[in-house]
Formats: C-alpha cells, structure tokens, sequence
C-alpha cells in the first residue's frame, strides 16, 4: 500500500511517515501544497494523508485538483481546525475523513485500514434504484427520472448507503459508521448537512420526496 503524506511541519511528517513504515506502508512526503499536487498527480496512490492548512497552495485545493483526476484514492485531511464548518469544507471539497489535531497515529492508521475496506469492497449490485431515481454503482452516476444528478464523492456514498437500506429508518450514528467510518460526535451537525445537501439534488423541483426526516431517530429513504 502507497501512502503519499502531505505535511508541512517536519517532526510531525516524519512521525506520520515512521508510523506508517512500520505498518509496512510505502510513503512518499511533501512539506508543501505544490509539490504534493504534483505528487498526487503524476503518481498513483492508495489513500492520500493530507494537511489543510499548507504553504504555496492549501489542503483545499489539492484536494480538489486530485478529485478532478482520481474520484477513488482515499484522502483523509488532517487539520488544526476542527469546528463543524471547517470540516464541511474539507469534506465537500472531496476529501474522504477529516482528522483534528492533535490526534493519535491508532486513529489515523485505523481510519486508512478502513477507507482502504471500502475501496476494496465488491460492488453488491451494478445498480441501485427505487421510483424514478438511479444509481449506476460502476460508473459511480446517479439520475431521477432520467436527470442527471451530479454527486460529490461523500454525496455519492450517501445515497448509495441510504438506497441499499431503503424504508428502513437510519439513525446518525449509523450513517455516520458507514459513511464516514467514524464514530457519531453529537456535537456535530455533518450528517444532517450532507442529508440536506442531498435532498436538494434528489428531491428540489419533484413533487414527490424520497429523503425523509423521522424526528428524534434519524433519516428514511422512500416513496411517498
């Protein structure tokens, strides 16, 4: 497994880079945005470890140049910031999980054990649908009544996660497992944001809604 670091403090790259070799990990590291958006670039990689905050060019935007090339490689964004905004931000930008700092290496070696499961795991079913709206699990597109829904990478896995549990009740804590790999915080409003981001692709300008709030418990996938 191909572990590119990008990491601008040098004592923390390196502790990273330690960790992960001893996982047996290969790491390749950059200390600024620039030459890890050219890395990520030209190079191909298992998960993508990336700082936020970075010299030359930030977190953000090579995340963003990478999600325009690769929609599959892993990116766990590591940051000092960690309120509910700021985690948004990162994961809309494409990234897959977002680590606070100061963290732990378990965690972040237990968060890329995890993102590399689901990147691995077979497709149970080619597609996904229920009514008018559809999933193609293979080119990683979705459509309702033959419109095309454009989906970022954590929308994407939303709906994907939501249509295989159709009319079944998901609480956040679940959507927030199997989603995110993440235990639920409570204090954080993400799911219920990306929820709402959600429906306003599904279910803005149809009559009908299939993304419905079931109060006190969570959220349901189904006709009306």
């Amino acid at each position: 497994m191909k572990i590119l670091v990008v990491e601008d403090e040098p004592k923390l790259a390196l502790f990273i880079e330690k960790g992960l070799k001893e996982q047996n990990y290969q790491v390749d590291i950059a200390y600024d945005g620039e030459s890890g958006k050219k890395l990520a670039l030209q190079r191909s990689y298992d998960c993508i470890v990336l700082d936020l905050i970075l010299p030359n060019c930030s977190g953000l935007e090579v995340c963003l140049a990478v999600r325009k090339e690769d929609s599959t490689v892993p990116i766990i964004m590591l940051t000092a910031l960690g309120s509910t905004e700021d985690k948004v931000l990162g994961l809309d930008s494409g990234a897959d999980d977002y680590l606070t700092k100061p963290f732990k290496l378990s965690e972040l070696l237990a968060r890329i054990r995890a993102l590399a499961r689901r990147k691995n795991k077979p497709v149970d079913e080619a597609k996904l649908s229920m009514g008018g709206l559809e999933l193609d699990t293979s080119t990683k597109s979705a459509k309702r009544d033959g419109k095309s829904i454009v989906l970022t990478s954590r929308e994407y896995f939303l709906l994907e996660f939501l249509l295989k549990n159709q009319g079944r009740v998901l609480s956040r804590a679940e959507i927030a497992q199997n989603v995110w790999d993440i235990s639920f915080d409570s204090g954080t409003n993400v799911v219920d944001v990306y929820v709402n981001y959600l429906r306003n692709k599904v279910d803005k300008g149809f009559s009908s809604k299939f993304i419905h709030t079931v109060f006190g418990m969570g959220y349901i996938l189904k006709e009306e």
